[in-house]
């Protein structure tokens, strides 16, 4: 349900990220200041400052944005979906299905950003699909889905660790930087491909954002409002498995970003539904800040964006584990 709160709270989203996007884009080495920054962006920039606006940040920016407005949007299927604030794609598993094709594309058949594309996809789908399966008794409950979720991941965690340290020293110095969940050596060779494959899911996510609202009413009165419910159910995890395996492909698995976004959305909205939209927007925002202040942090550059992402997603589990328990 869109309500007046929750374009508001989009709108200065969208405006916030915006604006750091702008900040973003003139810290560093080449110090730009953000009127100039506005200036190249608008094709009026210097040579110099096309070199550092266009050239150098300017991609790692858009797939930052990219990557968190698919987290966001696909954690917030997937905790409407379960009904549970701890039922993102990297707690039941479907992060960790993605990460574990990415691996295999590289340790396995040394593949580059397409070939790790496709792995990442073809193994979230699978675990997605294989979660389904484990979890249907009679149709599929969000509990038992988080449940058989966590055992899934923790599988997939050990396969993931098998592979790093039977690999080669090569492969796995690869394998470990991109596991970290890290925007850095992105360049407009990895804007595109992200652009296009979320261009193709969002608007089937967005699609089933009507029939996820009225899942949420539970399955009984979904079911007398004329929705299908395990075709519905099945179709919303896949495409939201999608949109997640998506983001890890191309900068790895940045953690409790799918979790901490759809959360932190519904607070500020306060409205009811899955809030689709919002968390899009402020996965965006969450990931462009924690790699802006990432790069800070290191000086150099070079600490992984997941790193940060993982420091706030830890203080924001706990929160929503004291929430639960009281």
């Amino acid at each position: 349900m869109i309500t007046s709160r929750s374009v508001v709270v989009s709108t200065v989203l969208v405006v916030a990220t915006a604006v750091l996007a702008v900040l973003a884009l003139g810290v560093g080495a080449i110090s730009v200041a953000p009127l100039d920054v506005v200036r190249t962006l608008l094709g009026n920039g210097s040579r110099l400052t096309n070199f550092a606006v266009l050239d150098l940040r300017l991609p790692r920016v858009l797939i930052a944005v990219c990557v968190g407005a698919a987290l966001g949007m696909s954690g917030a299927v997937f905790q409407s979906l379960s009904r549970n604030p701890l039922g993102s794609p990297d707690i039941i598993g479907f992060n960790y299905g993605a990460t574990t094709g990415g691996l295999l594309a590289i340790l396995t058949f040394g593949s580059g950003l397409l070939g790790i594309s496709l792995g990442a996809v073809a193994g979230g789908l699978v675990t997605a699909l294989a979660v389904y399966l484990l979890a249907w008794q009679r149709g599929v409950r969000g509990s038992r889905l988080v449940l058989v979720g966590i055992g899934i991941s923790a599988i997939l965690q050990a396969v993931n660790f098998y592979l790093i340290v039977n690999a080669k020293l090569a492969d796995v110095s690869r394998a470990t930087v991109w596991l970290m969940g890290s925007l850095n050596n992105l360049g407009w060779e990895h804007v595109w491909p992200v652009v296009l494959a979320l261009a193709f899911v969002v608007p089937l996510l967005l699609a089933g954002t009507r029939r996820l609202n009225i899942l949420e009413m539970g399955d009984d009165s979904a079911a007398a409002l004329g929705v299908r419910v395990e075709r519905s159910r099945l179709y919303l995890i896949v495409v939201g498995t999608a949109a997640c395996a998506v983001a890890t492909a191309v900068a790895g698995p940045i953690a409790f970003v799918s979790l901490t976004a759809p959360q932190l959305a519904k607070r500020l909205t306060r409205a009811p539904g899955a809030g689709v939209l919002p968390a899009a927007w402020l996965g965006g925002f969450l990931v462009l800040a924690a790699d802006f202040v990432a790069q800070r942090v290191a000086g150099s550059g070079t600490l992984p964006v997941g790193v940060a992402t993982a420091a706030l997603g830890g203080v924001c589990l706990g929160w929503l584990l004291r929430r639960s328990r009281r």
